[in-house]
């Protein structure tokens, strides 16, 4: 399905390859190659009004009744539960002694902090986390980030990230929580969607006006987001 899912997708996108929006944004580099801007533009047009609309009106209402003792606890089990994906990168970037770090620190959230739910590892022991992704790894080793791309729902990448986050999807253990139960109607219900929804939901309940603080007064929002996304993913790689 993850595969059929890319196949059309990068069709799709590649019919809106001709920019459809010839504004010049005099935040965008003249030689910026950004193929698909009149795509990225449309969808982060949809992607705004679903944020405003869905989004952050869902984050509220799980802050209203999710206790912040709780919301802190699962984000926790859902960090500690995605420690392959930053073991297997940061191996794969030659960060053996961070590597150690992460596996000492699943250790011990795993079985002092019951399961995740508590990071002792940094309260208690010190252990310093290190994210890594696969689109960092494939940047630490001089991939270049390639045109932005916007993806539904999940917002700016770019096509090196893109990459990554299909190698990521199958070293992530919620990739694999995929039971499927089936009713009387023979209807399907995944449970690595719902997974990853709710530590979506919860993680974003933590600051719900988070998005409205960093676009308010955008004069073009696409620019804005794009040029913010650059900036954070190579500051990361070059950590």
């Amino acid at each position: 399905m993850l595969r059929i899912f890319f196949v059309n997708f990068i069709f799709i996108i590649s019919c809106f390859a001709t920019d459809i929006d010839s504004f010049e944004d005099e935040y965008i580099a003249q030689d910026s190659f950004d193929p698909l801007s009149g795509y990225n533009r449309v969808m982060t047009e949809f992607n705004h009004i679903f944020y405003q609309n869905v989004l952050i009106p869902t984050f509220k209402g799980y802050d209203y009744m999710m206790p912040n003792p709780a919301q802190d606890a699962i984000s926790n089990f859902f960090d500690n539960l995605l420690f392959p994906i930053r073991l297997v990168n940061n191996v794969l970037q030659l960060k053996f002694v961070n590597a150690s770090e992460e596996s000492l620190r699943f250790i011990a959230n795993t079985i002092v902090g019951f399961g995740g739910i508590s990071d002792v590892a940094t309260n208690v022991y010190g252990l310093k986390k290190h994210d890594e992704d696969l689109g960092q790894t494939l940047g630490y080793w001089g991939v270049g980030g390639g045109f932005p791309i916007v993806l539904p729902f999940l917002g700016q990448t770019n096509l090196r990230d893109l990459i990554g986050m299909s190698g990521d999807f199958f070293i992530n253990p919620m990739s694999y929580t995929n039971e499927i139960f089936t009713d009387n109607a023979n209807r399907y219900f995944h449970l690595n969607l719902i997974a990853k929804s709710w530590r979506v939901i919860n993680d974003g309940s933590k600051d719900p006006e988070l998005y409205n603080k960093l676009t308010n007064g955008t004069i073009d929002l696409y620019a804005f987001l794009k040029d913010g996304y650059e900036q954070r993913r190579n500051a990361q790689i070059q950590e």
